[in-house]
């Protein structure tokens, strides 16, 4: 172990010892979290973090599970938001909303995908136009994670369809609460209602919430689409990076929390399970040592290691100041892969109780939850068909997809 990794072991490790008291409120415990920069410590110093590599930052997080502290505020506001506004936002973007990010005041959201886009997001149809010192938004969105909770989402929309589609696109910072915005939910299979269809009817943006430059949206989309591929890739599901949806009471108490969150084992919120926990399973069931469901154990485990090394790889591209590469989606790829054969393996361990859901089912359906859940991840951060599209062109040198419509003007395209 390096100097370095010891130094910065005892340092976070004198903190959280310190600091950290089961009594506190979760308010004052993210705040403290905030002020210290151990809560995001690979993010610069200027935007509240420590600017530690992603290997230093590993052994801090160690030391917060060693002490049993809970972690920082989880969800698309920490998790793409606030990378997006450190890669491209303005000094002042950064000054005003950072803050509230990295204390879990606030609830963000991502307007993105679109229903007559599918998984050309560039695709996309939702306009605005400028109309003095503000953009007037028309269009729907879906799909969209937390819009019913949140209150600011981040947005792309058409500024431009003269040009080509690549080209003509803006990103702006949105307000969720105004007149114009309309969430519906829309109900899972699972039973829950995380996503919605968000309808704009002449909502309003400040010229002053445009992230990045006018029609230079695509390249900041990038930058986002590529943290949100590395918060959902295998190493990050291990250890509870992925995207959670709402927050808890802010007045609650966080010996609570983390007494709750133990309890319910290996943390993986898309699929309500985890290695850990269907190794557990196996146990109980006393599956243990069959050699199917070993073997898919192992596989398993195999992709969530790759999951692991890739996530290091994206994180510390992030840190170097560039967006993560492909091997954001080498990791979100394996982190599908993963939760299908956790799903599959866990059903097999069950048995006829597979069948069953809810409150007569082992663990109250946790095992369903993850066969029902898992095509989330296959779907949302891009699909997995798109994840192998960019590793063939961009790692394997492929050729990629013959793309009629890639000079051509936005306006000129078949409706």
């Amino acid at each position: 172990m390096s100097h370095t990794l010891d130094r910065v072991r005892a340092e976070a490790r004198a903190w959280y010892e310190e600091n950290w008291r089961p009594d506190d409120s979760l308010a004052a415990w993210w705040s403290a979290l905030a002020r210290s920069g151990w809560g995001f410590p690979t993010w610069p110093t200027w935007a509240h973090g420590r600017g530690l590599s992603a290997e230093d930052a590993k052994v801090a997080f160690e030391e917060r599970r060693r002490v049993g502290a809970i972690g920082p505020p989880s969800g698309i506001a920490s998790t793409l938001a606030g990378p997006t506004l450190i890669a491209h936002g303005s000094d002042e973007q950064r000054a005003r909303f950072l803050p509230d990010i990295v204390m879990g005041r606030v609830i963000w959201c991502q307007l993105f995908s679109e229903p007559g886009a599918g998984s050309d997001l560039a695709g996309l149809r939702t306009r605005a136009v400028r109309d003095g010192d503000q953009w007037v938004v028309n269009g729907q969105k879906v799909w969209t994670s937390g819009a019913h909770l949140a209150r600011w989402g981040i947005l792309i929309a058409r500024t431009d369809p003269h040009v080509p589609k690549h080209r003509g696109i803006t990103y702006f910072v949105l307000d969720m609460h105004q007149p114009g915005v309309e969430v519906r939910r829309l109900r899972e299979m699972t039973g829950r209602a995380i996503f919605n269809e968000v309808f704009l009817t002449d909502a309003v943006v400040p010229a002053t919430e445009v992230i990045g430059e006018v029609g230079d949206g695509w390249r900041v989309a990038l930058t986002t689409l590529a943290h949100e591929r590395s918060s959902l890739g295998a190493g990050s599901l291990a250890e509870g990076g992925s995207i959670i949806i709402g927050r808890p009471d802010p007045s609650t108490r966080v010996g609570d929390l983390a007494a709750a969150r133990r309890g319910r084992g290996e943390p993986s919120p898309l699929t309500g399970g985890g290695h850990g926990y269907v190794i557990d399973l196996a146990r109980r069931f006393g599956r243990q040592h069959d050699p199917v469901v070993r073997q898919e154990l192992a596989r398993a485990y195999i992709a969530g290691e790759i999951g692991r090394m890739t996530s290091l790889r994206a994180k510390a591209a992030a840190e170097a100041g560039r967006r993560p590469g492909p091997e954001a989606s080498i990791g979100k790829l394996a982190a599908s892969i993963n939760v299908r054969h956790l799903r599959d393996t866990a059903l097999r361990i069950i048995g006829p109780h597979g069948t069953l859901h809810h409150g007569d089912a082992p663990d109250n359906g946790r095992p369903q939850e993850m066969c029902l859940g898992a095509p989330v991840l296959s779907i949302g951060g891009g699909t997995d068909e798109i994840q192998r599209n960019i590793l063939g062109e961009r790692v394997l040198g492929l050729p990629g997809d013959i793309r009629v419509d890639k000079d051509v003007p936005f306006s000129a395209l078949a409706t």
